[in-house]
């Protein structure tokens, strides 16, 4: 991740192990800001802080050590998810934040599939109820004569929070048992909290 411009010298904040790595190797852009996969499958698999999916590396390199040059999609393309039409039908006028399906991960995650940000058109395709995988089409658009397909799956930029119609107050409180952190550090029921200390004091006994 590039995380500083000046002139033509880049700072890049690297994630991976750099051993190898010498002075006068090239380096290649993709072109678009640090992102994750969004989708069925997200809340089901255990990634790292880069996205990259523990169990489907362990199942590939038979190995609890992430090798050099793995490269394994953050949500698996060959596992399938009933997908089920939201209300539209061809002609309907959709916006960004539209719903047009509904994919149940399993029996207490809903995902609603969202048209992205920014995006509108006129319903020209919608997939019939049925079994895909995140990167078939099961949607298209036309907006002034070019037309978009849409999947399940959407590349968010992690430096950018999605929108929302509307943030909903935190008025209760996460209530631990805990008295040194309900007293110290209270948080509420759908916020952000942090727990500060050094190394192997306890803060996840």
């Amino acid at each position: 991740e590039i995380i500083r411009l000046e002139g033509e010298m880049a700072t890049i904040q690297v994630y991976e192990e750099t051993s190898g790595v010498t002075v006068g190797d090239p380096v290649l852009r993709t072109g678009k800001p640090l992102s994750v996969e969004l989708g069925p499958g997200i809340m089901g698999s255990i990634f790292d802080g880069i996205q990259r999916p523990l169990k489907d590396i362990n199942d590939l390199t038979q190995s609890i050590y992430i090798p050099k040059g793995v490269n394994v999609p953050a949500l698996s393309r060959t596992a399938k998810w009933e997908f089920n039409p939201w209300n539209i039908k061809l002609g309907a006028h959709l916006t960004g934040g539209d719903i047009y399906g509904i994919v149940h991960e399993n029996t207490l995650v809903k995902h609603k599939i969202v048209l992205p940000p920014k995006a509108k058109g006129t319903v020209t395709y919608v997939a019939e109820p049925g079994n895909y995988t995140v990167d078939e089409v099961v949607l298209e658009t036309e907006f002034d004569g070019e037309r978009t397909k849409y999947s399940m799956l959407q590349v968010w930029p992690v430096r950018q929070p999605r929108p929302v119609s509307e943030k909903l107050p935190a008025n209760h409180p996460l209530l631990t048992g805990q008295r040194v952190l309900d007293s110290l550090f209270p948080c509420v029921q759908g916020g952000t909290t942090a727990i500060p200390g050094a190394f192997g004091c306890g803060k996840t006994v």
